[in-house]
């Protein structure tokens, strides 16, 4: 039995199917998640399919969440998707379940639930669950393709990004094939505020670059306040140092309320995610999370991506 077997038999002993995905989502989230949760709909009109997780932070003209009560969990099948730690779980409740699917692409380092389907070779969530759809010969709409095109390109930084494989394209391609205004869907995915646009200049005049490549910047909460800008704003800046020719890895800061920094890190080439994971983080060879108390940390964990940097060029 084939895993997208497995898990569509697991689908259809229940009749309450509620799925989740990861907090501060971005468009693989929400695609996979919306997708997944369109799919089941169109397909078992008679099951109860609900997609959770709180606020979608600026992705709404993809989809909202449902607001469900507690009870709704008691015997219910619980999916998670694009999420690689339990911890990162947008809503806890997902524990109430009776059974619980993850099904992911980042590397498998905390293996949670009954039912797992894990490809870090896949470009994202969203091109694992349209595979499902296609291999089990599942009715796709086309708000569920729109979803799950939205999925890889946001994942895939629009088709550039090393992880886009040809598969990646000929699902893309397939999804394509449903109607969607893409060319829309993708103006809404690339568009930024004014904001944003200002605060992309002032990353740019304050990026500091090593000689081997390793770059950074920090965004503290009194330049977020001068620029009008939230942390789920801050997310379409993260690219930005990379179309610098010259820039092989780095870091951008970004100081929450809370006085810590969320920490996003990015590479051409040298691989960060083992050292995200040494600071609350993790996620892809090229593109990981981390957390730094203070400051202090975030130039330790700069220091630590010269040093990768400097290797990577050694090499």
């Amino acid at each position: 039995m084939t895993i997208t077997t497995e898990i569509l038999a697991m689908i259809k002993k229940y009749e309450r199917i509620i799925i989740h995905r990861h907090q501060r989502p971005d468009p693989d989230a929400i695609g996979s998640q919306c997708g997944l949760a369109e799919i089941l709909r169109a397909n078992f009109p008679e099951k109860e399919i609900y997609q959770v997780g709180g606020p979608v932070e600026g992705l709404d003209y993809l989809a909202t969440m449902d607001e469900i009560s507690d009870d709704l969990y008691t015997g219910a099948l619980v999916i998670v998707t694009d999420t690689a730690n339990a911890p990162r779980i947008s809503d806890k409740r997902y524990e109430l379940g009776a059974k619980l699917i993850k099904i992911d692409h980042h590397p498998n380092d905390d293996p949670y639930g009954d039912l797992l389907w894990v490809n870090p070779k896949a470009s994202s969530c969203s091109e694992i669950i349209a595979d499902f759809a296609f291999a089990e010969k599942l009715t796709v709409t086309e708000n569920a393709a729109r979803l799950l095109y939205g999925g890889i390109v946001g994942d895939t930084g629009r088709f550039l990004y090393p992880a886009t494989t040809s598969h990646t394209l000929q699902v893309a391609a397939k999804l394509l094939e449903y109607g969607f205004d893409a060319a829309k869907l993708n103006r809404q995915i690339d568009q930024i505020s004014l904001e944003v646009a200002k605060l992309s200049g002032y990353l740019y005049q304050n990026l500091q670059i090593d000689g081997n490549g390793a770059g950074y910047v920090i965004l503290d909460q009194t330049i977020l306040k001068k620029y009008g800008i939230k942390d789920s704003d801050t997310a379409a800046l993260v690219p930005l140092p990379g179309t610098i020719e010259t820039v092989l890895a780095w870091a951008v800061f970004v100081e929450q309320p809370e006085g810590y920094y969320r920490v996003r890190l990015r590479s051409k080439g040298p691989v960060i995610n083992e050292l995200a994971k040494r600071y609350h983080g993790g996620g892809h060879p090229l593109a990981s999370g981390a957390n730094a108390k203070d400051q202090a940390m975030c130039q330790e964990i700069y220091h630590e991506i010269q040093a990768l940097c400097a290797d990577y060029q050694e090499k």
